[in-house]
């Protein structure tokens, strides 16, 4: 397998792992244009958290057309198209843990007190800080979704 296919791979899976964060700022399209409920609340406990990465065929397939070209460079006749397959396999699993490695999150749990006595916990991308007694903002969907921001 010429060297300039592997890279050219490895610049996609790069690439990939690059993706947007879930963050309180940044917004999907699918997220713009929908009303959010906005409410105020106290932070009352903050603790780490880690968002799992994306699994997607990218990594799969990637990692084993790696693999199997790998593979094929090891014996000759059949045992080179029997490597193949096995590298093609191997490298499929590694490259489906490579991509949910490099496309995982650092994330705060935030644990909030809003008015009326109702807590709630969000668990988001790690792009701002918060201090336990810090006054914020919560957006709230009706499906479920929220965000943390500044007051």
């Amino acid at each position: 397998m010429p060297v300039r296919n592997i890279l050219m791979l490895a610049a996609v899976l790069a690439a990939a792992a690059c993706a947007t964060p879930s963050s309180g700022r940044i917004y999907s399209r699918s997220e713009s244009r929908v009303a959010w409920d906005v409410k105020y609340g106290e932070v009352v406990d903050v603790d780490d958290a880690v968002i799992e990465g994306r699994r997607s065929a990218l990594g799969r397939i990637g990692g084993g057309y790696i693999g199997y070209q790998a593979g094929r460079t090891v014996g000759g006749g059949s045992g080179r198209a029997v490597a193949g397959a096995v590298g093609a396999v191997a490298g499929s699993i590694a490259g489906s843990a490579l991509e949910e490695r490099a496309t995982r999150e650092q994330a705060w749990q935030f644990t909030v007190e809003l008015g009326g006595g109702r807590t709630i916990s969000i668990v988001q991308a790690r792009d701002q800080s918060f201090a336990v007694g810090e006054r914020v903002r919560v957006y709230m969907r009706r499906d479920g979704a929220a965000r943390v921001a500044k007051a």
